[in-house]
């Protein structure tokens, strides 16, 4: 059967939050580096003290449409010391549909080492600092926990305020199993690193999330369909945003409509369904995989494509290899 394509309703009818749809790219979901303050929540925002509680403050924003914010973001985002952000020019298109004036820090994957212990300096003295990304929740998909832990080594509050992630929409979206799932980030540039990846995670027995590049897709979907067979699965795309798409079908499906059509414009989710019991190879299937690979392959380059298509661990398929290699020569 064809892949199955859907938009939101809300897409659909429109909504006066969509002329406000931030231009934000998925790829900052978080930050280069993360932070720290209170823990324990603030509180509503009509009751809030004048000044926050010294420390970082982890704050979602939205990952599309602007009106994605909660009411106690844009509270600490009002009365924080300053906002440590990703891409000030981004953050300010934000903080302007909100009427937000508060101070903006640049802080990124590139000055992160330099500033953390500027940051952590203000939070010792009693200021409070709001944590940013450019979309969505901050410290998911980059390496933002070095701050919080040596926040946390230093003795520096931190707290967090939960909000949008386009890890979370898509699956939601996508129709698959949701009671187990594994955000695995984005996929490897190179195809050979992708199929080791992709066999790496063939057992898992959870649904599984990829941020990918529209540019890449057609052939991720091609390897991904290759390693893990003609699982159910959905591409995502422009999420919360007024083209919001998600397409659903099996791998191969997918694979091919891509392939076709060319990649999609916008960012990206994708999400695989689990593997089923049929999927698990045994000692049979894995020396036939090797067997045939032998022909064609010398025996490290069999073992670590077949080590790819099973998700059998690489020193056991290459010791078995060896030992096939050896009764073939005889």
């Amino acid at each position: 059967m064809p892949p199955i394509v859907s938009t939101s309703a809300e897409t659909a009818a429109g909504t006066d939050g969509e002329t406000q749809s931030m231009d934000q790219g998925m790829a900052g979901e978080g930050m280069a580096e993360g932070g720290a303050a209170q823990s324990g929540a603030q509180g509503s925002p009509l009751a809030a003290p004048s000044k926050l509680a010294a420390g970082l403050h982890v704050v979602a924003t939205p990952i599309g449409n602007a009106a994605d914010i909660t009411l106690r973001a844009l509270d600490t985002l009002k009365r924080a010391d300053a906002i440590a952000c990703e891409d000030t020019r981004v953050t300010a298109k934000l903080m302007g549909i909100h009427g937000i004036h508060t101070p903006f820090v640049s802080y990124h994957e590139h000055n992160a080492a330099k500033m953390r212990p500027v940051l952590i300096g203000r939070m010792k003295k009693g200021e409070a600092i709001a944590l940013v990304t450019d979309a969505g929740t901050p410290l998911v998909s980059d390496p933002g926990y070095k701050l919080v832990r040596e926040c946390v080594a230093e003795g520096v509050a931190v707290t967090t305020l939960p909000g949008a992630s386009a890890p979370l929409v898509a699956l939601v979206l996508s129709g698959l199993p949701t009671d187990r799932f594994l955000f695995a980030g984005f996929l490897p540039n190179k195809s050979s690193a992708r199929r080791a990846t992709a066999g790496e995670l063939k057992g898992v027995p959870a649904t599984l999330i990829f941020f990918e590049s529209p540019q890449r897709l057609p052939e991720s979907l091609a390897d991904l369909a290759d390693i893990l067979g003609p699982r159910e699965a959905a591409v995502a795309r422009e999420l919360t945003k007024l083209y919001e798409e998600v397409r659903r079908g099996t791998l191969p499906e997918l694979a091919a409509h891509y392939a076709e059509a060319g990649p999609p414009r916008g960012e990206v989710v994708l999400v695989i369904g689990p593997p089923g019991e049929e999927e698990t190879p045994g000692e049979a299937d894995v020396d036939a995989l090797l067997r045939e690979a032998l022909t064609r392959l010398s025996v490290r380059d069999a073992a670590a494509d077949v080590a790819a298509r099973t998700g059998q661990h690489k020193r056991t398929v290459y010791a078995r290899a060896l030992e096939l290699s050896r009764e073939a020569g005889k």
